[in-house]
């Protein structure tokens, strides 16, 4: 089956929520074979910063908005975006 990966900008709920905490839930926790590969902190404004996190998942129908609904109840996260979705072969810049 094809996978696919969803690069996926995620702003934190307070100015002070733990970034790293976050991360470690979205790894922890895989929702039927979801799984975040790689993130990268971004800075947002003023001192603020988000994550932009690869979850790989495989190309079948619901997966998405599993993924959506996961990341959405996962404490310390505010809003979320979904910056782009390929396959896993492509190269996302």
């Amino acid at each position: 089956m094809t996978l696919l990966v969803a690069r996926i900008r995620i702003l934190p709920a307070e100015a002070d929520s733990d970034l790293e905490e976050v991360v470690r839930r979205l790894k922890s926790t895989n929702p039927n074979g979801i799984q975040m590969m790689a993130h990268a902190k971004e800075p947002i404004a003023f001192g603020l910063e988000g994550i932009v996190g690869d979850f790989l998942m495989e190309d079948q129908a619901g997966q998405m908005d599993r993924l959506e609904e996961f990341i959405k109840n996962t404490d310390g996260v505010g809003q979320f975006e979904v910056i782009n979705i390929s396959r896993q072969s492509v190269k996302m810049k």
